[in-house]
């Protein structure tokens, strides 16, 4: 497929919720190279909860998949698109799917769930410990700040603005909010783009990553990336992942 062509077709694809299964075949995650298993952190914990937030649940694909859900589950989303298409999957099943707008305030009660998990979704320190339970526990999968620096790289792009984010500081962050990290781990795992559609569509859909992007502004770098995958030259990235678990100290 040409230029022009993947091009478009990157700009106009749907995209709901996060599944990416759009991407398949075009942009390969080795995500099975990580040392954890996110889901497994979860779903060893679930069965001792009796309340469940989930952070920035998209559109509650992943949510939908730990079952049996504890019977006060509920779930936030920042982003409106996502919403209702959350709120469609998550409520026959009985889960409350909350709209939110800034991290710094969830709508919801003090000490209200037992258990709060966050996968790639932003979280102040300060709100996830006023709504934990005494006791409770909060899980979390983050985007690191060196996450597809390659592709800033490659563009000629200034990094983006969470560049420092990295598990020390969640760490650090975290105690002072009063929480303490029980568990902890990093690590990078290669990411490779096949086609420049996938590029273009994975940074439409991840607009922090080049802030301003726009395919006319780099079309020159875009031009050479694709002109190299033609030619069996894959951009390869390296995904920056971190996880933690984390109690309140009090």
């Amino acid at each position: 497929m040409g230029y022009d062509k993947l091009i478009r077709e990157a700009l106009t694809t749907p995209f709901e919720g996060w599944n990416l299964g759009v991407f398949h075949g075009r942009m390969i995650e080795d995500s099975a190279a990580l040392p954890w298993n996110y889901e497994q952190l979860v779903q060893e914990r679930l069965p001792y909860a009796d309340s469940l937030l989930d952070l920035g649940t998209g559109g509650g694909e992943l949510l939908a998949s730990f079952t049996p859900l504890p019977e006060r589950t509920a779930a936030t989303e920042g982003w409106a698109p996502n919403v209702p298409v959350a709120r469609k999957r998550l409520e026959p099943m009985g889960v409350q799917v909350v709209e939110v707008g800034d991290d710094d305030r969830l709508p919801l009660p003090d000490r209200s769930f037992e258990l709060i998990i966050s996968r790639h979704e932003s979280y102040d320190p300060d709100e996830v410990r006023r709504v934990l339970k005494p006791g409770g526990t909060f899980i979390t999968q983050q985007v690191g700040g060196e996450d597809m620096v390659e592709i800033n790289r490659a563009l000629g792009a200034k990094p983006h603005e969470y560049a420092g984010w990295n598990l020390t500081t969640a760490v650090a962050d975290l105690a002072a909010a009063g929480l303490e990290v029980s568990w902890q781990e990093e690590a990078r795992i290669s990411t490779v783009f096949h086609d420049i559609g996938a590029l273009v569509l994975f940074l439409r859909i991840t607009p922090w990553h080049v802030p301003g992007f726009d395919v006319e502004r780099y079309a020159d770098r875009l031009r050479a990336l694709h002109k190299e995958m033609r030619a069996g030259r894959p951009l390869t990235a390296h995904a920056h992942r971190f996880a933690l678990i984390a109690h309140p100290t009090s």
